[in-house]
């Protein structure tokens, strides 16, 4: 895994090279091995690489055999064996073993229509001297991330925005509506960012750079069948079986060690037993633990641990480590976040590297893919209170649902109504699933400052997603409806991101994901939902799949979603608010950034220091004000500020909010 950047004068003004080194520089740690850079007059490409295949071979930008042609990538090209030897076949000459290097001849073969071949994870940018063009990709769900900036003067990249924020010219400014995105969404809606002016590549669209001409073109998207399959279920999970297996070879390929993270649950179980089972590779795996045993998942990550004999490590998680690393997750996050969930996997990367290795393999998005989130079962239950709006015990089923909330244990049947949205009026409302957690979410901005609100005046969120969601939507069944939304948003925005490639790669540990294969996603997209949830047994083919590879207390235990303390972390007792906390939070900061309504924020902070933010509510409007004010002072105040990992430059000039 690595780090790219690069930039294009559209004028005849070289690029500078002090200015890419400092790009790079800025993202080294997704790259600490080596640099290397390409200049072409007004063209710069850098990348930082971290050495996973072709360690001898493998430097970057890589180009073609004439050196017309030059790439950076960051990624993973599974398949690039296969494609290596269908290229060697019709003459392409190879100087390396890297799938770097494969992906250059592909692109000489086939043009942008070269992703369409590839098995991978990738963000990459591809210079072609003799059309002058930029050719940029990213893959298909999300994995790694791209981000832009186009003027009428220039064009960058960079995989990670505090990159393109090296240049002292670019203006760093919070963009309200992010704010808006993130406080209904948990994530920004591609292609708005945390910044007003930088830009996020959708998942599965590439772009073209040529003269000032800009373009953004998708080659790949979700799709749900409409027709009925007539498929029986052990059918279904034999073969999403060995599609598994064959994914998780390919993400093995690798000329360093791959371990695995074992959470407990029943997807990281299968990827650490397909490893076990169907390769020869040593099994080394990694966990998180928690001293809080609301969140402690340590039990069941024994039995899966003495089931398949692993060498494994973990690391305990105390509420005063989440307070201590999170200036660290939000300066790699770049945005706001609205749980604490990404610091403990940020202190298990550190885990990771410290143990040597750089390769972790992972069970994250089966819970999107497959239907495994507690958002399904919601949905399925509010649908069938529906059908009898009256009942009494129907509602019973979504107490029953959430055990560990107890908020929702102590509702009357018309709050439960209410919030549930189990109405008539909302059957037919594509949001249908989501509607309780964004207009929960959406509570937060209230605590929105009068600036703020007057500048969203008039702005629908939903239609961020309303005018993307595809033309066939209303035709898929209300679970694929569900299933799409969790995984064109959610998960590369926040699960893939915040909980992903940033912390990991924060540590240089490259997460690979065998549930994110393409081949396994499109299968799980054709599952009749009945067999990915039947009645409410969730990931039920999943589990019939893999009935023989895990432990029986894996597979009955109820699902549990992985969550992290969270205000608590900030707060132990009445004086011991963290200097940072204290600061960020005080009145006058809130007012000095203009974000937030100073009151309100200092009424939360008294609830929470007096124990009485025992909701959702409370605990995420703490963890999202500190987050964005993390975001304006290490980005927009003082770049860098407040970060172990960051430069702080001391700058303010470019700044604003």
């Amino acid at each position: 895994m690595c780090g790219i950047a690069g930039k294009i004068n559209f004028s005849s003004e070289p690029v500078s090279a002090e200015l890419l080194r400092e790009m790079i520089g800025a993202i080294s740690h997704r790259g600490p091995d080596e640099t290397g850079f390409h200049l072409d007059r007004n063209v710069g490409l850098a990348h930082a690489r971290l050495s996973i295949i072709d360690l001898e071979g493998g430097s970057q930008p890589i180009p073609n055999e004439d050196k017309t042609i030059w790439i950076v990538f960051n990624g993973e090209i599974f398949n690039y064996v296969e494609l290596r030897e269908r290229l060697i076949e019709k003459g392409h000459r190879f100087s390396t073993r890297s799938d770097t290097e494969v992906i250059v001849h592909l692109y000489e073969e086939m043009g942008g229509d070269c992703v369409t071949e590839m098995n991978g994870q990738w963000a990459f940018a591809i210079w072609d001297s003799k059309r002058q063009k930029l050719f940029l990709s990213r893959d298909r769900m999300g994995i790694r991330p791209l981000f832009y900036r186009a003027t009428g003067k220039d064009f960058a990249f960079a995989s990670e925005i505090k990159s393109i924020f090296t240049d002292r010219t670019v203006p760093r400014e919070i963009d309200p509506r992010a704010l808006e995105q993130i406080f209904t969404f948990w994530v920004t809606v591609p292609p708005t960012t945390a910044f007003r002016g930088i830009h996020e590549l959708p998942p599965g669209h590439s772009m073209t750079v040529q003269g000032e001409r800009v373009s953004v073109e998708p080659y790949w998207r979700l799709e749900y069948p409409i027709e009925r399959s007539h498929r029986d279920c052990a059918d279904w999970a034999d073969e999403l079986r060995h599609l598994l297996i064959d994914a998780t070879r390919l993400r093995l390929r690798s000329d360093v060690p791959v371990g695995a993270y074992l959470s407990g649950g029943l997807d990281s179980s299968v990827t650490t037993a397909m490893i076990k089972h169907f390769t020869d590779s040593r099994l080394r795996t990694f966990s998180v633990t928690f001293d809080d045993p609301e969140f402690d998942e340590s039990r069941f990550q024994k039995d899966v641990i003495e089931l398949l004999d692993t060498d494994h490590q973990d690391i305990r998680c105390a509420h005063a480590d989440i307070g201590a690393v999170f200036p660290d997750v939000v300066w790699h996050a770049e945005k706001p976040v609205v749980r604490t969930a990404p610091a403990p996997l940020f202190l298990l990367s550190g885990l990771v590297r410290e143990n040597g290795y750089k390769v972790v393999l992972t069970g994250e998005g089966s819970d999107e893919i497959l239907g495994g989130y507690d958002i399904y079962k919601e949905a399925k239950i509010r649908r069938f209170w529906s059908a009898f709006p009256e009942s009494r015990k129907r509602p019973l089923l979504l107490k029953k649902l959430y055990p560990y909330l107890k908020n929702i244990q102590a509702q009357p049947e018309a709050y439960l109504k209410a919030f549930f949205h189990v109405r008539p009026e909302d059957m037919d409302n594509p949001f249908f699933s989501h509607l309780p957690r964004w207009e929960m979410t959406a509570k937060l901005k209230l605590f929105f400052s009068k600036e703020v609100r007057d500048e969203l005046a008039g702005y629908d969120v939903y239609d961020e997603i309303r005018q993307r969601i595809p033309a066939e939507f209303s035709d898929w069944d209300t679970f694929c409806q569900a299933q799409y939304l969790e995984s064109a948003y959610l998960m590369p925005g926040y699960i893939l991101s915040s909980q992903g490639d940033r912390v990991s790669m924060a540590h240089s540990i490259e997460g690979r994901y065998p549930f994110l294969d393409h081949r396994v996603v499109e299968l799980a997209a054709a599952i009749p939902p009945r067999f990915k949830m039947k009645a409410l047994d969730e990931k039920h083919v999943l589990k019939k799949a893999a009935e023989d590879l895990v432990p029986a207390s894996v597979k009955s235990r109820p699902k549990q979603p992985y969550r992290a303390p969270e205000a608590i972390s900030f707060f132990e007792g009445e004086d011991s608010a963290r200097d940072y906390v204290r600061e960020l939070l005080s009145p006058t900061r809130i007012e000095e950034n203009g974000l937030f309504h100073a009151p309100a924020v200092e009424k939360l902070i008294a609830k929470v220091r007096k124990e009485q933010a025992v909701g959702i509510k409370d605990n995420m409007a703490l963890v999202s004000i500190l987050s964005t004010q993390l975001v304006v002072e290490q980005f927009v105040r003082n770049f860098g500020k407040w970060s172990n990992h960051g430069t702080d430059t001391g700058e303010n000039g470019t700044g604003s909010t």
